[in-house]
């Protein structure tokens, strides 16, 4: 269950340390804090954050299915084809109900998930147009562009969610549908690949420059009280060992060494071709060419006899 919580930490004065957030070797988003924060708070705010995140991603992937393929079907029809749900007597209740605004036009799901009563496209660009702003704020390039990830920042994007799906389902979502029970706070993870991705709280863990940082501590016991620092921290499940450890260079710092070195060689490639005098040992490098071969003796050799 993800909700966002009334600020627990600091005053800020200006100069905020900077924590880049990395699961694993992704980077995932950017975190302020000051030094004088408890690694407690620290890490239950990250892990809010992150799993704030998760959800918003969940809701953009399921919003891209509501848009194409309507309404989820019930849980029992779910999968079964028509004449199965024909033999079995099945109705989908909210069919009628759960209908978007303007009408719907039919686009089947291939994989029998929602009941293929798609929105109009006018309502359809209603739901793109949240998903795409939604996953802009919270998206990975906001980190790269120095812009930090908050709880209230992750709260506006599941905002904008939320009213995208009251214009277009005014009458409202089914109570199974994954976008209303993710809006609600009622989804179901277990089972999936998603359930694995939620960082326990309590459970979580801080590294840096291959440490963890303690509980108990705050961030000053670690880099100090600079609070200018930008540092790349990583989230760790308890009992899942050390991270890797950050290489010396970025990708994209290896790339330009990697570039300066090229052109360098290639530098001092054109210097070697323009110092190389063994031209001058050439025939046509001979300045008494043309004057042996007046006097007759180009092709004279000597030696004894």
């Amino acid at each position: 269950m993800w909700k966002a919580r009334a600020n627990t930490g600091y005053k800020t004065t200006g100069a905020m340390v900077r924590l880049v957030i990395k699961r694993g070797d992704d980077e995932q988003f950017l975190y302020e804090t000051s030094t004088s924060e408890k690694l407690d708070d620290t890490i239950s705010n990250i892990c809010t954050i992150f799993n704030g995140r998760l959800k918003v991603l969940r809701l953009v992937s399921e919003f891209s299915e509501l848009a194409q393929h309507g309404i989820a079907l019930p849980p029992e029809m779910v999968g079964l084809t028509e004449d199965q749900v024909t033999d079995l007597k099945l109705q989908d209740s909210q069919a009628d109900i759960a209908v978007p605004s303007g009408g719907f036009q039919m686009h089947a799901d291939p994989l029998g998930r929602r009941n293929g009563r798609a929105p109009k496209d006018n309502m359809v660009q209603v739901l793109t147009k949240a998903r795409d702003e939604a996953a802009a704020i919270v998206a990975k390039d906001q980190a790269r562009a120095g812009v930090p990830l908050t709880e209230r920042v992750v709260a506006e994007a599941l905002s904008i969610l939320r009213g995208a799906t009251m214009i277009v389902y005014p009458m409202g979502l089914p109570p199974y549908d994954p976008v209303r029970m993710e809006l609600e706070n009622r989804e179901d993870l277990s089972g999936t690949q998603a359930s694995l991705q939620v960082m326990d709280p309590g459970l979580a863990q801080l590294w840096f420059s291959g440490k963890e940082m303690l509980r108990g501590k705050t961030l000053a016991d670690y880099i100090g009280k600079n609070e200018k620092t930008k540092l790349v921290v990583k989230l760790q499940k308890k009992g899942q060992g050390a991270p890797g450890r950050e290489p010396l260079m970025t990708e994209e710092e290896q790339k330009k060494l990697m570039a300066a070195e090229f052109r360098r060689q290639e530098e001092l490639k054109r210097l070697e071709r323009d110092l190389d005098d063994t031209h001058l040992s050439s025939p046509w490098a001979d300045s008494g060419v043309l004057k042996r071969q007046f006097h007759g003796l180009n092709n004279v050799s000597w030696g004894p006899r």
